[in-house]
Order: C-alpha cells, then structure tokens, then sequence
C-alpha cells in the first residue's frame, strides 16, 4: 500500500494498492501540494490530474503522461521528464530548474513565469506553446519552438543551436550570450555560423593601415 501526503499538513491524499507508482494509471487524481520527492512515476499516466504546488524535486517522471495536467507552482527542480508527455499542460510559475526534459512534449502547454534554468530540453516539442518564461542556460538544442510565444523570455545564454523558432514571438526576448547557430529564426530563415575575425595579418594592407 502506497500513501501519497500533503507535503504540508501529512493529509493523506490518495491510497494505491501496489507495490510502485511505476506505469501506474493515476489519471484525473487530485494531488494538489502532494509530497513526491524523488517518487519513481516512470511511464506512469497523471493525465488531466490536479498537481498544482506539488513537490516533485527528483522524481523519476520519464515518459509520464502529464498532458492537460496542472502543475502551476509545483517543484520539479532535477527530475527526469525525460520524452514525457505534457502536450496542453498548465505549467506556470512551475520551478523546472536542472530538469532533464530531453525529447519532452510541451505542445500548446502553458509555462508563463516558468523557470528552465540549466534544463535540459534538447530535442523538446515546445510548438505553439506559451513559454514566457526563463530558460538562462538552458540546453534547447534542435528544439521544436514553431508558433511559441517566447516574447518576454530570458533565453540568456540558452543554447538554441538547431531549434526551430520559425513562427515564434521573440518580442522584447533577453538573447544574450544565446547560441543560435544553425537555428531556425522567427522568419523561416536559418542562422549562419558566426564567421572568425579576420587577424590583421591576413588584411589587405590598406585595411591594416588606413
């Protein structure tokens, strides 16, 4: 028998009759401020459940089905969210520092005020998704963020080498230190690699001179 309990009052919030929540189908549960630190949720299914303010530091979410799940101001600072799916989740003020979210699915989630520092999200599926947010050092290689609303976002020394921005709101967006070779810009058009500066021994003499 498992016990999932308020991460504050120790209110038991749901019985499960197993051994693990591993592949479990949760679906629909009401787990608002639940205590699942470090929780081994691999492939479990928390579809349309209510996780808002749960603690979810550490836990093992990889291929979770989280999609149309609420998971406003919840902690899940270094879990592993690895390929899961959260296509429509509602996500903000969601604390996703140091997650690992490689090949994750965010399709039109919701992640206002969101934080992504030093994510992993290499690879993700963020298209259409409102994602202003902060994503400072986050790994967003060869991420999908097609039709995304960026505008506002800290993508301050993100690497976006590869993404694909082709449609995204990129206004009043912070790119500093951003990398962004061989990404996709907002107008379709693919960013070249930066080109080394020319050593003034290889200028032509009267650019050295005049």
């Amino acid at each position: 028998m498992i016990e999932i309990k308020h991460k504050i009052t120790g209110a038991v919030l749901l019985r499960i009759d197993a051994d693990s929540c591993e592949g479990i189908k949760l679906e629909s549960s009401k787990l608002r401020g639940a205590n699942l630190v470090g929780a081994n949720l691999a492939g479990a299914n928390l579809g349309n459940s209510d996780l808002r303010d749960a603690d979810l530091r550490r836990a093992n979410l990889r291929g979770a089905r989280l999609h149309t799940t609420a998971l406003g101001g919840a902690d899940l600072a270094e879990a592993d969210l690895t390929e899961a799916n959260l296509t429509n989740a509602m996500l903000i003020g969601t604390n996703l520092i140091d997650a690992k979210m490689r090949g994750a699915i965010l399709r039109y989630s919701q992640v206002t005020g969101a934080i992504f520092c030093n994510a992993d999200l290499s690879g993700a599926d963020l298209s259409m998704a409102d994602v202003r947010a902060n994503f400072r050092g986050a790994d967003l290689r060869e991420a999908d963020l097609r039709g995304a609303n960026l505008s506002g976002a800290n993508l301050s020394g993100a690497n976006l080498e590869g993404a694909n921005l082709t449609g995204a709101n990129l206004t009043s967006a912070r790119i500093v230190g951003a990398k962004l070779n061989r990404s996709v810009s907002a107008a379709g058009k693919r960013a070249a690699a930066p080109r080394p500066p020319r050593s003034a021994a290889k200028r032509p003499w009267w650019r050295v001179w005049g």
